[in-house]
């Protein structure tokens, strides 16, 4: 039987499968990976109020991988930000859900993102501004593992080491599959662990899909700080819950026909 948070990354899965149906359009495979990841902050650990969604002393949450906007959207609306029922204009002229995160149109969302490799930089000056007001309030930040090719991922990650933010919480989604392969083949990442170790980062390894232990994990970082920034390393699968969209590149950016729609509805709900 699911608990509390196993049953809202079920509901928060399906709302996905059907936002990129309708929309015609979409990210399914990575959102799907972070479905677990986003349901543990956003209903578990991130000190947030969707009835004051700019208030000062709120925690911050940066989607660097933005095209995964589906299943930030899908949890920000299941959280009140705003209505469920704006879920079905995703990636519509008009529509406050653009295809990536847009802080000026969409309640809850703190930082725009869609060209990958800035969100930890932007949520390095994020933690930064806090220590300079003394606010306590802590920045989760998540990364995909293709994103981390980029170089500014790794000069941030040296400046947060220097400066010693231990108010900001990476995550990287390692689901080892991005827009055209498999990360090993396109940009091998060697030995992430080690890696983010060697650039002076508190790093947790731990399954990506288990989303009570990723609670735990998250609010760990976030109350018992170490004098240095934190990253939880949470292994993922490509396309999670849906049979044959798992760890398949061809469903990083999809069309979802009627058929596929109803294929996976129906392994979601468990026919």
């Amino acid at each position: 039987m699911m608990n509390n948070l196993e049953k809202i990354a079920s509901d928060l899965r399906k709302t996905v499968i059907g936002m990129v149906y309708k929309a015609g359009s979409g990210h399914p495979g990575g959102s799907l990976s972070a479905v677990d990841i986003i349901t543990a902050l956003y209903f578990n650990v991130l000190k947030i109020d969707p009835e004051n969604p700019n208030y000062t002393e709120r925690d911050r949450f940066i989607l660097s991988k933005g095209h995964a906007a589906p299943i930030l959207y899908a949890a920000l609306a299941k959280r009140g930000f705003f209505p469920k029922e704006d879920l079905s204009n995703l990636r519509k002229f008009h529509s406050h859900l653009q295809g990536h995160p847009d802080m000026n149109k969409t309640p809850g969302v703190d930082m725009s993102t869609g060209s990958l490799g800035h969100g930890l930089s932007v949520g390095l000056g994020m933690t930064l501004s806090a220590k300079l007001q003394n606010r306590k309030w802590s920045v989760f930040v998540l990364l995909g593992d293709g994103e981390i090719q980029e170089g500014e991922v790794w000069e941030a990650a040296m400046a947060a080491s220097k400066y010693r933010v231990d108010n900001l919480i990476a995550i990287l989604d390692y689901n080892r599959v991005q827009l055209d392969g498999p990360t090993d083949e396109i940009m091998p990442l060697g030995d992430v662990v080690a890696k983010w170790k060697a650039f002076g980062w508190h790093t947790i390894e731990t399954d990506g899909h288990n989303p009570n232990k990723l609670a735990k994990i998250l609010r760990n970082a976030k109350h018992c700080r170490r004098g240095l920034p934190q990253i939880v390393i949470a292994h993922t699968v490509k396309g999670k819950g849906v049979s044959f969209m798992e760890g398949k590149y061809q469903w990083h950016g999809a069309h979802i026909d009627e058929n596929t729609y109803q294929k996976a509805m129906k392994e979601l709900e468990g026919k």
